[in-house]
């Protein structure tokens, strides 16, 4: 088979997928930057080209939809639709999180499902892809509100997960308060104490050490990997970074620690913008007790601190830039400005973050470039070591956990590296994790044989 014959056969496959998934939009995207990314791999290894073995990769092996009725404070019923893509599990136990938003649909989800094969596979741990929510809006509904939500949503979801089957965690809107209403919801229904179901619980009853931190760890970690591999360092960098949440706090923290100066984090209001760098225990005491937003930690933070209504975070003119709030946050005109003001790398915190045509001029502009799949793999590794430690019953200590991170970051850079390298793209992360996780799936796949 040519490599033109092997571009052909997927943009063909790209064409069916599309036509199979109308109005999917976000899923198409991540199907399609994987495809682009192939055509080297399918001509050098001609047997995963066989018919039918790619056409399994884009379709879930389960999509899984239900309704979830619940009751408001003053006895309203509501009805939201709740999701589970079981997408692979030729490598192990369906595993992703949960996102509670008002934006989520089916597209959304297996947009995020999709991502999680290969993000699951680099990570070398044995987990394969799933991901699921709801299009409720925990935002502003009261912790009895958001209980009575997650009881109901897990009464159908729990007939379909399983610590040997799938295993979901948090995502945007699901943090600790809602893993635990959902575990306790699974263990009254199943009257089994069956730890390794939900990853991202509290620590009292078989949580992990810094599993909240792990996404945006990994993440900056991820990023000073790709700046050592160009003889430089976090150190006395500048950097921006979007949102507000849970990967936001923690990559400034990490940020921070490695000598880094955060300047900004942002919510849907606007951005903040902080000379003096972002003051943590502050930000965290407004977004995670107060439940307020950036304008609030401006005003409080004093003279060296500034809000900006609207507009967009990536105006700040920084060393890094790290996008950790919600798909296609970053465009291409945000990638023109990063670049003009001199951006050495971007690393994606969230999923999908950057349009793919912002990533396409940030590579040009040679632009150091983590995608999510690997740079935000920390998140589902620590989960995946969550999942280990519930199966011996024990806990390890923080230390532990964070050695093994920073062991796992360094093995997905330096195995997207390596694999850029070796399929003719030097400095490529996008093409090296792509590969990567593609070649440790199918090379499952192929000896389960057809299923």
């Amino acid at each position: 088979m040519t490599r033109i014959d092997t571009k052909d056969q997927l943009a063909s496959l790209l064409a069916e997928t599309e036509r199979r998934n109308p109005a999917e939009p976000e899923f198409h995207q991540a199907v399609r930057e994987v495809l682009e990314s192939l055509a080297p791999v399918l001509a050098a290894r001609p047997e995963y080209a066989e018919p039918g073995l790619i056409e399994r990769l884009v379709e879930p092996e389960r999509q899984i939809i239900f309704r979830v009725p619940w009751q408001d404070d003053r006895g309203r019923v509501h009805v939201n639709r709740g999701f589970r893509i079981e997408f692979n599990s030729a490598l192990g136990p369906y595993k992703g999180g949960l996102r509670f938003h008002p934006s989520v649909n089916l597209g959304i989800v297996k947009f995020l499902g999709f991502e999680q094969i290969f993000k699951n596979a680099l990570t070398g741990l044995g987990i394969g892809g799933g991901k699921g929510g709801s299009d409720f809006d925990p935002h502003g509904r009261s912790d009895a509100e958001v209980m009575r939500f997650c009881q109901s949503f897990m009464t159908e979801l729990q007939r379909h997960i399983g610590e040997h089957t799938d295993v979901p965690a948090g995502d945007i809107g699901v943090g600790a308060r809602e893993i635990g209403y959902l575990f306790g919801q699974y263990r009254r229904i199943t009257n089994r104490w069956e730890a390794g179901v939900l990853t991202g619980k509290g620590p009292l009853y078989g949580g992990s050490a810094i599993r909240p931190e792990a996404t945006g760890y990994g993440n900056v970690l991820f990023t000073a990997a790709m700046l050592r591999e160009r003889g430089e360092d976090l150190e006395g960098q500048t950097a921006v970074v979007s949102g507000s949440g849970n990967v936001a706090l923690y990559t400034i923290e990490k940020l921070t620690a490695l000598g880094a100066n955060a300047l900004t984090c942002s919510d849907s209001s606007g951005y903040v913008v902080d000379e003096k760098g972002i003051d943590l225990e502050l930000l965290q005491q407004i977004k995670e007790v107060e439940r307020g937003r950036v304008a609030d930690y401006a005003e409080r933070r004093g003279a060296c601190a500034h809000f900006v209504a609207g507009g967009s975070v990536w105006d700040v003119p920084a060393d890094v830039a790290l996008p950790s709030a919600t798909q296609n946050e970053l465009t291409e005109a945000d990638a023109t400005t990063l670049i003009r003001n001199g951006v050495k790398a971007v690393s994606e915190g969230a999923n999908m973050p950057t349009t793919p045509e912002a990533v396409h001029l940030l590579q040009q502009a040679g632009v150091a470039f983590g995608p999510g799949k690997a740079a935000n793999a920390g998140g589902v590794a620590v989960s995946a070591l969550e999942m280990s430690q519930n199966h011996a019953r024990t806990t390890w200590p923080a230390a532990r956990v964070e050695d093994e991170l920073a062991a796992i970051m360094t093995a997905i850079h330096d195995t997207c590296h390596e694999t850029a390298d070796r399929y003719g793209s030097p400095g490529d992360y996008v093409a090296g994790a792509n590969i990567a996780g593609f070649e440790r799936v199918v090379s499952a796949m192929v000896e389960q044989g057809v299923i």
